[in-house]
């Protein structure tokens, strides 16, 4: 039977023994450990329409699992290109933009007669290219700074346990999967000479401006006469007090 709490607990030897507080707090760990072990759950039914013993909400893991939504920041993985190499051109972006700093890049030239007419026009591929899966803080920023669509986070599946430390370091073999990408601006899908084609083509996993901003976004700063533009009097100063320190990830 409910009891009314005292304005002054230290009078009360209910109060000061904890007893009745203690069974009602082990009474209620027992209620939900029987119904999740002898209970079954509604997966169609909305929890408020639950009734009697379908009130488990306990995810028997890994042999049942929800399904993510969509949209969900999933584990890295390096995009292929048709050849099996990783589309990366180790232009640093992403491990300039990681604000946790998880991302360590370690970039190699191709060779000027190289076999592959694709490797001949990128000049650049990573060596190295290591995420600590630990520190990532799953923002996304990677995937929106790369120019070249290498990098995703659609795997739909987190980061599973592992035994130590070092396995949650991926690097290139663990990091590339999934089908390979091309996109028109590939350079080695451009024509032979260095002429700017004359269709503008818009790559579908471009995110930002969509082909339609101005073609003179600083107009509000300065004064216009005609054709002529005058740039803008105020100028803003950078200054970089040092260099950002860069975690290196050791093999």
């Amino acid at each position: 039977m409910a009891y009314k709490a005292t304005q002054e607990p230290r009078t009360d030897i209910r109060e000061r023994s904890y007893i009745p507080e203690l069974l009602r707090g082990l009474a209620i760990t027992t209620r939900h450990f029987l119904r999740n072990l002898f209970g079954t759950r509604e997966v169609g039914t909305p929890f408020e329409s639950r009734t009697g013993t379908s009130l488990v909400t306990t995810v028997q893991y890994p042999e049942e699992k929800i399904p993510y939504p969509p949209g969900y920041r999933g584990l890295h993985r390096l995009v292929p290109r048709d050849d099996g190499k990783p589309r990366c051109v180790a232009c640093y972006m992403c491990a300039t933009i990681c604000p946790a700093q998880c991302i360590y890049i370690e970039a190699g030239e191709y060779e000027v007669d190289a076999g592959e007419a694709s490797s001949r026009v990128i000049e650049k591929f990573p060596t190295q290219f290591v995420i600590d899966e630990l520190r990532c803080i799953v923002c996304g920023l990677c995937v929106e700074a790369c120019p070249k669509d290498a990098i995703r986070m659609d795997t739909y599946t987190h980061t599973p346990a592992e035994y130590n430390r070092q396995g949650f370091v991926y690097d290139i073999p663990k990091l590339l999967k999934g089908p390979a990408v091309s996109h028109p601006s590939d350079p080695w899908n451009k024509r032979p000479s260095s002429d700017q084609p004359a269709h503008v083509h818009k790559e579908a996993h471009a995110r930002v401006g969509e082909g339609n901003e101005p073609q003179h976004p600083h107009l509000e700063a300065g004064d216009t006469h005609g054709d002529h533009v005058t740039p803008p009097t105020s100028r803003t100063v950078v200054s970089n007090e040092g260099p950002v320190p860069v975690t290196k990830f050791l093999k």
